[in-house]
């Protein structure tokens, strides 16, 4: 198997006496896609933080392009993106605004021809100077898969990524992940239960009381197959 990308080795997060994530492996190398599905409170969003080296883990440890999350140097973690529940977004701004700021963030070249190029793919041409503060739940999500993705990561981190999406805007998600896998972008999503989502093949993963198992059989546009749940390795 090539290289892992996205890594957890042997990962624990306890808060206080109550564990909620217990020896949890994963690897996922470039051009490949993993879904984690559970329920909430499963602990998906706290796995995905600690991927992303947003929070420590209580043991094992968290690598991205094989080196410790929590300690990425600046120049290797500008090759990731994360999309998780805090949008990232400042709200006085408009959505122009906030695309420009974190493309000169990211030394995006072009900006402000990727920023007006990444608004009108992501629907939001006619409001992109429009104030955040003032944009639906739907729009936000869009801005924030833009902002995600306008620096075209190595890595992707998604949390529940079709939140607030309607159909349009599912598609339009599975076209932008589409486009990252196929130039060897790494992802992880999560979701509460197993999507099949047009020309996409996901490794399928559920959190079970704190321990992820690998289901056999893959999330993809063909339907989902779960023949059997075994802790992943």
């Amino acid at each position: 198997m090539d290289a892992a990308l996205i890594e957890a080795r042997g990962l624990d997060k306890s808060f206080g006496a109550t564990p909620i994530l217990r020896g949890v492996n994963l690897a996922v190398p470039a051009g490949r896609a993993a879904m984690i599905i559970g329920r909430n409170g499963a602990g998906k969003s706290t796995l995905v933080r600690i991927l992303a080296g947003l929070s420590t883990p209580s043991a094992g440890e968290a690598l991205l392009f094989g080196r410790p999350s929590r300690t990425l140097e600046p120049a290797a973690r500008r090759r990731l993106s994360i999309l998780i529940h805090d949008s990232f977004l400042y709200p006085n701004l408009s959505a122009r605004e906030n695309l420009e700021f974190y493309a000169s963030l990211y030394g995006v070249a072009d900006a402000h021809t990727d920023v007006s190029g990444w608004l009108e793919r992501v629907g939001l041409g006619a409001a992109a100077d429009a104030r955040v503060r003032t944009f639906s739940r739907g729009m936000e999500q869009r801005l924030t898969l833009a902002r995600a993705l306008i620096t075209r990561p190595a890595a992707l981190l998604m949390d529940e990524p079709f939140a607030a999406l309607d159909r349009e805007g599912v598609a339009l998600v599975a076209a932008l992940l589409r486009e990252a896998l196929a130039r060897g972008c790494a992802v992880v999503l999560t979701a509460h239960q197993p999507l099949a989502i047009d020309g996409l093949t996901f490794a399928l993963y559920e959190i079970v009381r704190g321990r992820m198992l690998a289901i056999d059989g893959v999330a993809s546009d063909a339907g989902v197959e779960s023949a059997r749940a075994h802790p992943a390795e």
